[in-house]
């Protein structure tokens, strides 16, 4: 069976374990079920997730004009501090930012290869944990808009990691840590405009990924050089796909190429 679409971040399910969805126009492929099958991958083109056309990718599935020019791939987006429609001021499109930035969001710690802090917006809480395959998280603050949520992350990241190492994660080489406890002992470093934001009693959030074997020495997938891959699907984790042969595909950092998925 072959599928033919634009590659997006997979949809998930918060369920036991988590269940991984790709959707194409006229395709909805629930990948959990392709776990021990084989599967060719073949690129085919191009699709901006903001013109639609067939131009080459430059960054999160945009081509180079709309990165630069759309709403959506505003700065604030990656450094949320850099939020400015609390001021009822404009980055690109006003009324776009204050949909997005003025509504719930959680500065959370999560545990994937190691703990580390992050920004979320409230509606997306478990799907970002999930998508950052992280094997247990907890929030930390609840605040109204996306500036006070930056504003904390950036203090806090003084005194905890912000970044995931994949290969790290891929492998599933972590240690189970006391988020609470951390918690508690990044509680002190929380803006003074925020501390009244502060969570006190809610639990650790554990996940569980499809995997049945995780690579001991993950290589990344690069289907603009290599267009055709072709090998058994073993696992999920995050946003990659894990292949018997160690071979990992970051579906959401390939979002915007067209591709023919043909299940062997």
């Amino acid at each position: 069976m072959i599928y033919t679409g634009v590659l997006t971040k997979m949809q998930t399910e918060f369920l036991e374990p988590i269940q991984y969805y790709l959707v194409f126009e006229n395709d909805f492929i629930h990948m959990n079920q392709l776990i021990n099958k084989t599967l060719e991958m073949k690129h085919t083109g191009y699709q901006c997730l903001s013109c639609g056309l067939n131009k080459l990718i430059y960054r999160q599935g945009f081509c180079k004009s709309c990165f630069f020019d759309k709403p959506v791939a505003g700065d604030w987006i990656m450094r949320p501090e850099l939020s400015t429609a609390h001021l009822d001021k404009e980055d690109r499109d006003l009324e776009y930012e204050k949909k997005v930035q003025l509504q719930p969001h959680i500065v959370y710690l999560a545990n994937s290869s190691n703990v580390k802090v992050g920004v979320t917006r409230k509606s997306q809480v478990p799907t970002r944990w999930i998508d950052q395959g992280a094997h247990e998280a907890i929030e930390i603050v609840e605040v109204p808009n996306r500036y006070l949520a930056g504003i904390t992350e950036v203090a806090l990241k003084d005194h905890v990691a912000d970044k995931t190492n994949w290969r790290k994660m891929l492998r599933n080489d972590n240690v189970d840590e006391d988020l609470t406890e951390w918690r508690q002992r990044l509680k002190t470093y929380i803006p003074d405009d925020v501390k009244d934001y502060f969570i006190e009693n809610n639990a650790e959030t554990h996940l569980n990924f499809p995997v049945e074997h995780y690579p001991e020495k993950p290589k990344s997938l690069n289907l603009k050089k290599q267009v055709t891959y072709t090998g058994k699907l073993v696992g999920i984790k995050g946003q990659y796909l894990i292949f018997e042969d160690d071979t990992v595909f970051n579906v959401r950092a390939n979002e915007g190429l067209v591709v023919d998925l043909t299940v062997l």
